[in-house]
């Protein structure tokens, strides 16, 4: 005995726009390690934000995440699961080879 499954390829528009978005302000995170660790400026603004360079960082994160996913979903993208798999990793990757190349 057999159990089909009906799995379909076609990927949510939210699926494939907050996929893009992470991929995008992952590697827009990993400029923002480097710039603020290379520029005192930029790092004491982020201090004089919130109170630590780190919580403003990851506001940061959070709102250039939100607003991206937001405009790509509105927005009629197609993208394979594989695609977006590729990216997300991809970016994954891109970003921590910034940082650690930064540091290195």
């Amino acid at each position: 005995m057999s159990v089909q499954q009906n799995v379909s390829t076609e990927l949510d528009s939210r699926v494939v726009g907050y996929g893009l978005s992470y991929s995008i302000a992952s590697i827009l995170s990993a400029l923002l390690v480097v710039l603020k660790e290379s520029n005192e400026s930029v790092h004491n603004l982020l201090v004089a934000m919130t109170g630590h360079h780190w919580v403003s960082h990851g506001l940061i994160n959070i709102i250039i995440f939100l607003v991206l996913g937001y405009i790509f979903s509105n927005r009629d993208m197609d993208m394979s699961q594989s695609n977006l798999i590729k990216t997300v990793v991809g970016s994954t990757v891109l970003s921590g080879l910034i940082i650690v190349g930064y540091f290195i």
